[in-house]
């Protein structure tokens, strides 16, 4: 299937599409024309890697731990022995994120309550 088709069946646009492919995480054959060629387990992959960035990882990442995630019905899967220690080091590092940022909200939050209270419109 060309690049619309996948588009359209995946829900994800062309120019998504395209950026996966730089970033090797889809790989289509190339007709003598040049349009790339798809296969139709590629909506899964495609399902795979929205999967994967929902879940925070980088595309990086993803390029690395796709040949080794499978679906079961709605669930991604690991299926290589090493993997779940990367996820969660990957886990790690949200968290680490999320920690940081909680407390850079609480930095702006006693800055914001600091300020002297706004005079009253004139009425």
């Amino acid at each position: 299937m060309r690049i619309g088709e996948l588009s359209r069946r995946s829900g994800v646009s062309q120019r998504l599409l395209r950026y996966y492919e730089e970033q090797g995480l889809l790989r289509p054959q190339r007709r003598p024309s040049g349009y790339r060629e798809y296969l139709s387990c590629d909506v899964a992959v495609v399902r795979r890697i929205r999967g994967l960035l929902a879940a925070g990882l980088s595309t990086a990442t993803i390029s690395s731990v796709l040949p080794c995630i499978r679906e079961d019905d709605e669930r991604l899967v690991p299926t290589c022995p090493d993997l779940v220690a990367q996820l969660r080091r990957e886990r790690d590092r949200i968290d680490q994120a999320i920690e940081d940022l909680t407390t850079s909200r609480q930095i702006l939050d006693t800055v914001i309550t600091a300020a002297p209270s706004a005079p009253s419109p004139a009425n």
